[in-house]
């Protein structure tokens, strides 16, 4: 090495090993340096230490942190070490590093029991709920403000999701509704037949299609669909720094991808509804002409007859609410990905379980309201 850098030269004298450090500390050799340094110190473990720092010229904060180190070793192996030599210069670098420098035992792990996971596993939640709260409160401004100026609404985009996320959403809701309505009839027919109350296929199809399987199935269909896409396409934005460049620019993302996507879910959500009403009666009727004999202006008449109105408006009621609640969540879990791919798949896969427990919820506390109600 050139002794213009921090080099050493190590003497061994009876029991004792001297280490005569010379030159100043330079961060580029500082890698030679350690390796020599540390491997004589484990070389020579039976020894005892004396480091000479007479012919140091200066020091940096690198080298006192590999002398510092090597001190350490030292008194670790039980060893006795004398420093010679130092100036004020190097005497005061080296208190500095010690006075500054973790040790081992700062970093043992904390010990954890089961009520630290379960206050981190409330710490954690709490602190989400706090930030979605926010998410709902600037979502609620940026709505309200856009209602007293509407032009600011974003119609070529907003008629984009419309067809994005509920005309292409038909077919597999038409599928979906039609197949569940084969299912439930066919399961009941066999329940009916042995009582010859094969009738009562149409009460049962009318009331629980129109009120219930119907809403929730669509609003899972597109909770799985819709609201992962909404996650994983603003979640890629964020990652690509889209949405910085946005504010930037000085555009709000909230009126520029927020809106759009939520104002079509709430329109297309009852047309939803209503499609899988129709493709799960459909459904049901079919099983019922070939399996119980009921011809289909008897199964209409009797549809007409004892299925109310309210059930379909029950059913519909429900759309925008299932949409608002799919839709900002799938957006929040978007907003809350980090930088990198995994952080993507993790808040998707969020974004629909939350998305279908939440509408489960919706559902439940609507079916409580209406039966107090007397709906």
């Amino acid at each position: 090495m050139s002794e213009d850098f921090l080099s050493i030269h190590i003497e061994t004298q009876g029991a004792q090993t001297l280490y005569r450090f010379r030159g100043h500390s330079n961060l580029h050799k500082v890698a030679d340096f350690e390796q020599t340094l540390m491997a004589s110190m484990s070389t020579f473990k039976e020894r005892d230490v004396i480091f000479d720092l007479s012919k140091v010229s200066a020091l940096d904060s690198v080298g006192a942190l590999l002398i510092s180190k090597a001190i350490r070793v030292a008194e670790e192996d039980a060893r006795s070490l004398l420093l010679v030599g130092e100036n004020s210069e190097v005497r005061k670098m080296l208190d500095m590093v010690e006075a500054h420098t973790h040790k081992k035992h700062d970093f043992e792990p904390q010990k954890k029991n089961c009520f630290y996971n379960i206050g981190l596993y409330i710490g954690e939640n709490l602190q989400m709920l706090n930030t979605f709260l926010a998410f709902i409160a600037q979502l609620t401004i940026t709505l309200m403000s856009s209602l007293y100026a509407w032009r600011n609404i974003r119609l070529k985009e907003t008629f984009f999701e419309i067809y994005e996320s509920g005309i292409k959403a038909l077919p597999i809701i038409a599928l979906t509704t039609f197949l569940i309505g084969v299912v439930v009839a066919y399961q009941s027919a066999e329940q009916l037949k042995i009582y010859g109350a094969n009738i009562f296929i149409v009460d049962m199809l009318g009331i629980s299609i129109l009120r219930e399987l119907a809403p929730m199935l669509a609003a899972i269909i597109v909770a799985g669909r819709s609201g992962s896409a909404y996650a994983a396409q603003i979640g890629v934005m964020k990652i690509t720094e889209e949405l910085d460049a946005m504010r930037t620019m000085g555009f709000d993302p909230y009126v520029f991808l927020v809106l759009p996507r939520m104002i079509a879910l709430m329109i297309m959500m009852p047309l939803l509804i209503f499609f899988a009403d129709f493709f799960g009666v459909l459904g049901g009727m079919l099983i019922a002409k070939i399996d119980l004999d009921i011809t289909v202006s008897l199964f209409m008449d009797r549809f007409v007859e004892v299925v109310a109105i309210k059930h379909f408006w029950i059913g519909l009621i429900k759309g925008p609410f299932f949409a608002i609640l799919i839709a900002s969540i799938g957006i929040f879990r978007g907003l809350q990905v980090k930088n990198d791919t995994q952080s993507i798949g993790f808040n998707t896969t969020r974004a629909v379980v939350e998305s279908i427990f939440a509408v489960i919820i919706c559902d439940a506390f609507f079916s409580i309201i209406f039966t107090q109600l007397g709906f």
